[in-house]
């Protein structure tokens, strides 16, 4: 067979993603904050891109109004879409915490609070300049929030201060300075005296001993090693670190386990001395360094707003404060134009223009995607927000999708970094998104975080004499027409940080 070369033609179909579609289908998954940044980005580098502040003039006009011809954004931009969605509910309970996973790790033993305080919206400067009427001279002066916190130390200026007092020679502040250079957040040293004596090319012995000096600095407890150590260090400042103390910090894995027979016998008490001990395990402070930890906690900002309605049921509409605004300047468009002389100039004044039109567009259809899946969401949830979790129904991408008629990669963009406030809480919508676990007998499929939350609450319940085990759990959720098997118990209890039925029963044994 001849080898030659010919021309033929061919026709096919195929989807091609030019470089503004690949741009849009990353809008969607874009969290608040960065959709505001990629925003701050265009407003840079396009000139016929302006910011819509929505403020008004002395006159009582729109102060951008009267300078330039814009365009306006469409209604998903604006922010202030309501949905369509009107299920009949009624009034909605108080508003709720969601159930946090129950944290039945060892660190457990030790008391304190991680909640996040959140602050109310005062208004802005709105707020402080009607507070100030009849005083503007300072009134429209006033400081910031920000601007009024005070300045505390950092952990390493802490004990950088006290390491100038507590050590006089200068080798031994050079060895203590590098001791707190390698501290951890947590306020563990972070390296091996061998390490730290290899670094600066002196003996160990001698980094050692500076380290025992270090270890009396405040925060007690700082410089530790191990948690061991951090208890035992505590311990010694309060002059409790007896020979049963010091053998309960040697054996911190047997009391993680509950298994509390074994660390009465090691330690030589009874149960009413281990549970004292315990006791003060629990007031001491296993992350000594953490407390200067001063960062301001970030205010979560959700993006979709869901309340209810009387006559109506839940009404689903979009945050407006994390929408950016933009305005196309028409005017300054026209003038550019005219001035432009050479084909260079027209071709940028061109594709800025196709750029700042692409934008506006790509904002609205993001705004709307968003609300469109979210009111869908909404629907189909609507036990979930009338009755609690335990009335959670399963769910998936693919059935938002056919609903809405859009791709299931659509919705998971679509849902990625989007937070919804609604009565019971603040959620981010891949919560609603569960997995299906069949009914007994051909009952209806329950949601696995509802199965999950109805074994927290049984076990939450249990008493004392009467510790469930994952197979009596697996009998009575089957009772209630749950088909689960005992390795799906087991691995949701795990999942929740709950320990097995034996360490539950020692635990709740030592308390009676």
């Amino acid at each position: 067979m001849a080898i030659s070369q010919r021309l033929g033609l061919r026709q096919s179909q195929a989807l091609v993603m030019t470089p503004q579609l690949q741009q849009s289908i990353k809008l969607l998954q874009l969290s608040n904050i960065e959709l505001s940044a990629f925003v701050e980005t265009e407003l840079e580098r396009n000139p016929l891109l302006e910011r819509e502040e929505g403020e008004r003039g002395d006159d009582g006009g729109d102060a951008t109004g009267d300078r330039n011809d814009t365009e306006p954004p469409g209604p998903g931009s604006a922010g202030t879409v309501a949905s369509d969605v009107a299920l009949t509910a009624p009034e909605p309970p108080a508003m709720v915490s969601a159930d946090a996973p129950l944290d039945t790790d060892w660190s457990n033993l030790f008391t304190g609070s991680s909640s996040t305080d959140r602050n109310d919206d005062y208004g802005g400067e709105a707020q402080f300049a009607g507070a100030g009427r009849g005083r503007s001279d300072f009134a429209d002066d006033l400081p910031g929030l920000e601007e009024t916190l005070a300045e505390r130390p950092s952990l390493r200026d802490h004990l950088l201060s006290q390491i100038a007092i507590e050590f006089l020679g200068p080798a031994d502040r050079l060895i203590a300075a590098r001791l707190v250079d390698l501290l951890e957040e947590s306020g563990y040293l972070g390296a091996t005296v061998e390490e730290v004596a290899a670094g600066l090319g002196c003996p160990p012995e001698r980094v050692e001993a500076v380290l025992r000096r270090c270890q009396r600095l405040d925060p007690p407890g700082i410089f530790a090693r191990s948690l061991a150590e951090c208890l035992g260090i505590q311990l010694a400042e309060r002059n409790r670190l007896d020979p049963a103390m010091r053998t309960l910090l040697d054996h911190l894995d047997l009391l993680a386990r509950r298994d509390l027979a074994t660390v009465m016998r090691l330690c030589g008490v009874d149960a009413e001395d281990l549970a004292e001990m315990i006791a003060e395990i629990r007031a001491l402070d296993p992350k000594p360094g953490a407390a200067f930890d001063h960062e301001i906690a970030q205010t979560l900002i959700p993006d979709i707003l869901m309340r209810a309605e009387p006559e109506v049921g839940w009404v689903v509409e979009l945050n407006a404060d994390t929408l950016p605004r933009v305005l196309i300047n028409r005017r300054y468009h026209a003038e550019i134009s005219r001035g432009a002389r050479s084909k260079v100039d027209r071709d940028y004044v061109g594709t800025c223009l196709a750029d700042a039109n692409w934008l506006v567009r790509a904002l609205d259809q993001r705004a709307n995607t968003i609300l469109k899946v979210a009111s869908e969401i909404v629907r189909r949830q609507d036990a979930f927000f009338v009755r609690g979790v335990q009335h959670l129904k399963p769910l998936t991408l693919k059935d938002v999708a056919e609903t809405v008629d859009m791709h299931e990669s659509t919705i998971s963009r679509v849902t990625t970094n989007k937070v919804i406030a609604t009565p019971r809480g603040v959620f981010e919508l891949k919560y609603f998104f569960t997995q299906a676990i069949q009914g007994a007998g051909g009952a209806d499929a329950h949601s696995a975080e509802a199965v999950r939350h109805r074994i927290r609450t049984m076990i939450d319940a249990e008493p004392a004499d009467a510790i469930l085990s994952d197979d009596r759990i697996v009998e009575i959720l089957r009772g209630e027409g749950i088909d689960i098997a005992r390795r799906t118990v087991a691995k949701y209890r795990e999942g929740m940080r709950i320990p097995s039925s034996v360490q539950r029963r020692r635990e709740k044994g030592l308390s009676r």
